[in-house]
């Protein structure tokens, strides 16, 4: 792949979903975009450029942003945000939100792990919310990820990394060589089309939201952008769980760290009074 194509791909990622890729990341490119052009009968990765380009087909440049906004998930991946949950976010919640719901939202959701990770973790312990409903929403870009999500179907591969052997025996059901996760714990999750740089997301406002390993994909003014999204969606004492690695220094001064919990984010003072105004 030339320069003028690399950057024409990566102009493209940047409008349609926020996405930057710096020059170094060519070989990721490269290695997501060569299945697709195979798929499309096309010889290489530059007839796929050169079709995109000439035909601006937005079929085609609808998959060619799915595969590259396709992210590594897994069940309960990193297990801090999941003890966090339980301790001390769920029980305040419980406490707050008596006689309404709690509502989390898990953005970028991929394939559905995480949603479903929650899922599970509320059944296994459902004195945590002192008897308050949950309602769980994920979102997604990816049309595919989230028809996956959606028919809750992991290969032996995907139920491997991160499910406890008890859960699968007693969540899923083997079919093929696929395992299925139960019809009940599908019901509990709502997966809807979302991509984090529209304007208005329309979704209501939510106790925690699970924004993990996705905003580092973002250049700095987009990423501040979609945090002030993000902190209008939450409720006034909501709490927001970004990945391990992850910091808000210099994007936001809408979420308050934890100073005992990694990851942890809080809706700070000014954004809670403004969440507080617009409800």
């Amino acid at each position: 792949m030339n320069s003028q194509d690399f950057e024409f791909v990566s102009q493209l990622l940047r409008k349609r979903a926020g996405i930057v890729l710096t020059g170094d990341k060519m070989y990721l490119l490269e290695s997501r975009l060569a299945p697709l052009a195979r798929k499309e009968g096309l010889p290489s990765i530059d007839d796929l450029i050169h079709v995109v380009r000439a035909r601006r087909d937005e079929r085609l440049i609808g998959q060619l942003v799915d595969v590259m906004t396709t992210n590594e998930t897994f069940f309960f991946r990193d297990k801090t945000p999941f003890e966090h949950m339980k301790d001390p976010i769920l029980p305040l919640l419980g406490q707050a939100r008596k006689g309404n719901r709690i509502r989390i939202w898990c953005a970028a959701s991929s394939t559905g792990q995480e949603p479903y990770s929650i899922a599970m973790m509320l059944d296994q312990n459902p004195s945590l919310t002192q008897g308050v409903p949950v309602e769980i929403v994920a979102t997604d870009i990816s049309d595919r990820c989230l028809e996956r999500a959606r028919q809750g179907l992991f290969t032996q591969f995907e139920v491997q990394r991160g499910l406890p052997i008890q859960m699968l025996m007693h969540y899923f059901t083997q079919q093929d060589d696929h395992w299925r996760i139960s019809e009940r714990l599908r019901q509990q999750v709502t997966f809807k089309k979302l991509n984090l740089i529209d304007a208005n997301y329309g979704m209501g406002k939510f106790d925690i939201v699970f924004c993990r390993n996705v905003l580092i994909y973002f250049d700095a003014p987009t990423k501040s952008a979609v945090l002030d999204r993000i902190a209008a969606s939450v409720n006034p004492g909501g709490f927001l769980m970004l990945g391990a690695a992850e910091t808000l220094v210099g994007s936001s001064q809408s979420f308050q760290p934890s100073s005992e919990h990694r990851g942890l984010y809080k809706l700070a003072g000014q954004a809670a009074m403004k969440a507080v105004s617009a409800a």
